[in-house]
């Protein structure tokens, strides 16, 4: 019979089960492995022979083939090297084929038998708890981040010979311990540098406490990508079950520090030649683009108008759903995609059309381009739309203290609590988050707020979406006051960051 062991192959986010077969038969001395495995895991022929003869100093002088199964399913990676060489070793006799029993393994081997990390480590831990496997073994690197994971045991290994001498009970391998969960500290620019500009901080401040999306214009200079920039020192911390969101996303894109974890909120700030695929997502093998890569967290779009308008749209699903969906020959792969929105653009292609010392000098065809590009669908799905002026020289020479982004995070941290509350029978967490019919439900205005948004509506000619991310926002202003309805001027505060 031949011996097998259980690993995994990286699907989208999550793990899917791959059992590794051996079988030794007489015959010239070859390694041929079958299962629609790709590149990677054809070249992991060579990496394994030679891990093997640096491991026990011998390697089968027989026919070996390996299976991996399912066979429909294409394998890819470099995580098959370690159960590869493991069950080869106990259908060579090396190891028992019953110690392989229960475990869940994957590793990549370097050719003196070394193991190297994987990618998807947080995928695997949780596969295997979901399976029952009694203990999941990885590279040491891995063990932190597997170690999120609790109630699975979790052992990790430097060397093949480590794994080898565990089978056959002579030696213990480590357990993983994860990182300790500290809070980190702010690393992005503070609030209190930036000089003036109160009503962007205000915004901002509204846009945070609620999880609504922004968009800053404004000249050169303004500070707007300093505004941007700081915006991430006044979101409310990452929970546990945020970081293992975060971490699990950045773990399958290959881009996890190395052992550790992703315990603050991304920041991604693409280039504006950036395409497509790299926003959204994609690949022969699908894997996250940088709207994934900011869930839960920013992402920045500085130059926003000079992005192409194609791109510009493929954002249209993710802010409305908070998902991205990637469709392939193979079958269509959803990636969560929860972020918050910064746009920073300029009035015009010159930049000077609301700046008091110079004159734009844009032509109107221009400036008629460069506008269409942000389409009404698009603008219908950012919250806050706000003028960021040119400060003027006292406010930039002014040397009244500003207030601190751990103050205005407080207050954001209080707001969201009061919002986790609301939510509470749902899984959501901000007003943003809300659909039509939790509006409806879960927020009350006074009759006065009621008459105000009645006339708003005429006024603006407000679409239906405009309509409930006003009251959203709204809402987010009555939380930040802790107001248990929404007021007035609440309403027309939200009001004053609508476009036009």
């Amino acid at each position: 019979m031949a011996s097998s062991i259980l690993t995994a192959s990286i699907i989208g986010l999550d793990a899917r089960s791959i059992t590794v077969e051996a079988d030794i038969s007489n015959g010239l001395p070859a390694l041929t492995l079958v299962g629609l495995p790709d590149t990677a895991v054809q070249e992991a022929r060579e990496r394994v022979k030679s891990a093997i003869k640096h491991a026990i100093n011998d390697f089968p002088k027989t026919r070996i083939t390996v299976n991996l199964a399912p066979a429909d399913v294409k394998k890819v990676g470099t995580p098959f090297d370690l159960p590869i060489a493991l069950v080869i070793l106990a259908e060579h006799g090396s190891i028992k084929s019953e110690s392989l029993e229960g475990l869940l393994v994957a590793g990549e081997l370097s050719l003196d038998g070394c193991l190297r990390p994987v990618h998807g480590a947080l995928s695997f831990a949780l596969l295997a708890k979901e399976l029952g496997i009694k203990q999941l073994i990885l590279p040491t690197e891995n063990g932190p981040e597997a170690a999120l994971v609790t109630d699975i045991e979790i052992r990790t290994a430097n060397h093949l010979s480590e794994i080898i001498k565990s089978l056959k009970g002579k030696y213990t391998l480590p357990i993983a311990q994860s990182d300790t969960l500290t809070a980190s500290p702010i690393i992005h620019p503070d609030f209190a540098a930036i000089r003036g500009q109160s009503q962007a901080k205000r915004a901002l401040e509204i846009a945070a406490a609620g999880g609504h999306n922004i968009l800053l214009q404004g000249p050169p200079g303004s500070g707007k990508t300093l505004l941007a920039r700081s915006y991430p020192s006044i979101l409310p911390r990452l929970s546990l079950e945020e970081i293992l969101e975060v971490t699990r996303i950045h773990s399958v894109a290959g881009l996890l520090p190395k052992h550790s974890m992703v315990r603050e909120r991304p920041f991604r700030a693409p280039h504006h030649s950036a395409s497509d695929i790299s926003l959204i997502g994609g690949g022969t093998v699908p894997r996250p683009g940088e709207i994934s890569l900011a869930h839960r967290g920013v992402l920045f779009l500085d130059e926003f108008l000079e992005f192409p308008r194609d791109v510009l749209e493929t954002l249209r699903q993710p802010l409305e759903d908070g998902t991205v969906t990637i469709s392939r020959a193979a079958g269509a792969m959803t990636f969560p995609a929860r972020f918050s929105l910064i746009g920073a653009m300029n009035p015009c292609p010159c930049g000077f059309a609301t700046d008091p010392d110079r004159s734009c000098v844009c032509p109107p065809l221009s400036l008629l381009r460069y506008q269409k590009k942000l389409s009404g669908p698009l603008l219908d799905r950012i919250d806050l739309f706000l003028e960021v002026p040119k400060l003027p020289t006292h406010d930039l020479t002014d040397q009244l203290e500003a207030e601190t982004s751990e103050s205005i995070r407080n207050r954001v941290e209080q707001a969201r609590h009061i919002q986790r509350q609301r939510l509470l029978e749902t899984n959501l967490q901000t007003n943003a988050e809300m659909t039509s019919e939790q509006v409806r439900k879960r927020i009350t205005l006074t009759k006065e707020a009621q008459l105000l948004l009645k006339h708003a509506i005429d006024r603006y000619q407000l679409s239906g979406r405009s309509y409930f991310r006003l009251l959203k926002v709204g809402q987010t202003i009555a939380d930040l006051a802790n107001s248990q309805e929404v007021q007035a001027e609440h309403i027309a505060e939200a009001l004053s960051y609508r476009q036009g």
